[in-house]
């Protein structure tokens, strides 16, 4: 027999029966019915907020929330921000060797090598005079708010690499996201929803690798600080509904059984994995209520669908960008959304184009809103690929992958706004003007945010582990 409590008895064949009709479902945090979850909660030991292990903060933040707006795939950065009027000029003759001998490069070693120029013009934007690819219109009109950096490196070139270089700041899968560190250190505000959420949204040119969920995981940190990845279309998180076939008795002889088991055992072991399982059947409980009102944008007014030229529940960039503003509104640390589609490899000028119609009007829309708001101040946006494009080309009419040099942009929460910042040479082949990389980004995200990253640390493999790994340094030159 299995004693529960004083009025709750039952061998264990019938606890285990039991289990199998909803235990996996609870696993989930999904299938609960939440009448019999918060009846669950209440004979449950409640855990503390997290609050995060940087209380109080090492410096006064700028920044209280992220939103990431990751280009997966690899945007050429010489079809969006980053102009190279010599590359044009040497558009189908040789690349001279001297840019590209003993460099990793992502083409066939000693086939030749052409220089591919912009296939766009580009265009003035705002009181400083940026030059921006004239698909990007949008963009160009909340230019001044913006600051670009040219100079970006990473050290992957292959995708999934470079994606986990961008994320956590290791090549190696395993380590904690860049959200999970933040949640980690600085907890979130939002009450009802996770303090990391994930967006994905496809791209309409057909080239949609997969994104792996380790992108977004909380590696040897609590998986609690893991993202959860919300559905921009359908049903936002899978199995909201009572399985067919389990009664409200069975479910409420699961759910207070397994609580008290794991609540017990949690005072003996002190495992956070059992506290984080608390924890998620209460965040579970929660975001059946707020889940399903934050993903209805139906009563956003008609002007600002307009603005961000989406329709509810799309499922688009579009859509994301202005479910990332709520999210953020209602107290999420850490939203990043990913827009497939950006590896070029054949037909550049067309695919550009397409991403340009995708994104460009939306990245406008999300600046503006935030600003109306007064949350642009203390919102960081940041947009980036995980690498950029070659200049040149093996007589095709795309780009391939290039970790040297390439373009990203920041804005609100810190950072200069009307900044252009470092430069690559003058075909775009490597960063020659303040050159940074991934450790030196996250760095000055952290700083924003009011944290050290020398002093966010965990202990793992008998070393002091941080997001920047033994490197990161400041960029001062972008800080407001």
């Amino acid at each position: 027999m299995i004693r529960i409590n004083s009025s709750l008895t039952f061998n264990r064949r019938a606890f285990l029966g039991r289990a199998s009709q909803g235990l996996g479902a609870l696993a989930l945090t999904s299938l609960i019915n939440p009448g019999l979850l918060k009846l669950a909660m209440a004979s449950t030991p409640k855990k503390d907020k997290w609050t995060g292990v940087v209380n109080p903060h090492h410096f006064p933040p700028k920044a209280k929330r992220v939103i990431w707006l990751s280009m997966a795939g690899g945007p050429s950065h010489l079809e969006t921000f980053d102009y190279k009027p010599k590359l044009a000029e040497m558009h189908g003759q040789p690349m001279p060797e001297s840019f590209t001998k003993g460099k990793q490069i992502a083409q066939l070693q000693g086939a030749k090598l052409v220089c591919f120029g912009p296939q766009y013009k580009f265009k003035t934007f705002g009181q400083g005079g940026a030059e921006i690819c004239e698909l990007f219109e949008h963009i160009g009109s909340v230019a001044d708010e913006i600051c670009f950096i040219r100079s970006m490196t990473t050290e992957a070139i292959n995708h999934d690499p470079a994606h986990m270089f961008m994320n956590t700041g290791s090549q190696i899968a395993g380590r904690p996201s860049m959200g999970s560190w933040v949640t980690y250190g600085l907890g979130s505000d939002a009450e009802d929803l996770p303090g990391f959420v994930v967006l994905t949204s496809l791209g309409k040119g057909g080239q949609n690798q997969p994104i792996a969920a380790r992108q977004w995981a909380s590696g040897f940190l609590p998986s609690r600080f893991q993202g959860v990845h919300l559905r921009g279309k359908g049903d936002a998180v899978l199995y909201l509904g009572t399985p067919t076939g389990v009664s409200r008795d069975q479910q409420q002889d699961v759910v207070q059984a397994v609580n008290a088991l794991n609540a017990k055992h949690d005072l003996v072991v002190d495992d956070p994995e059992i506290a984080t399982r608390i924890a998620q059947y209460e965040m579970a409980f929660q975001m059946q209520a707020s889940v399903p009102d934050l993903m209805d944008t139906s009563k956003e007014p008609q002007h600002l669908l307009d603005l961000y030229g989406c329709k509810p529940g799309d499922g688009s960039f579009a859509s994301n960008c202005l479910v990332a503003r709520r999210l953020v509104e209602r107290g999420v640390r850490f939203v990043q959304l990913y827009h497939k589609d950006w590896d070029h490899h054949g037909g550049v000028k067309e695919g550009i184009k397409l991403k340009a119609q995708e994104v460009d009007r939306a990245c406008m829309a999300l600046i503006t809103d935030l600003k109306q708001r007064g949350m642009l101040q203390d919102t960081l946006v940041v947009w980036a690929g995980e690498f950029g494009r070659t200049p040149m080309s093996q007589g095709g009419d795309g780009r391939d992958h290039h970790n040297a040099g390439f373009a990203i942009w920041l804005c609100g929460g810190g950072i200069k706004r009307g900044l252009a910042y470092g430069a690559t040479d003058e075909l775009g082949y490597a960063a020659v003007e303040n050159p940074i990389d991934v450790n030196d980004l996250h760095a000055t995200m952290l700083r924003l945010l009011g944290i050290e990253h020398t002093k966010l640390t965990v202990k793992f493999q008998g070393l002091d582990a941080r997001l920047t790994g033994v490197a990161g340094r400041l960029i001062d030159g972008i800080l407001a």
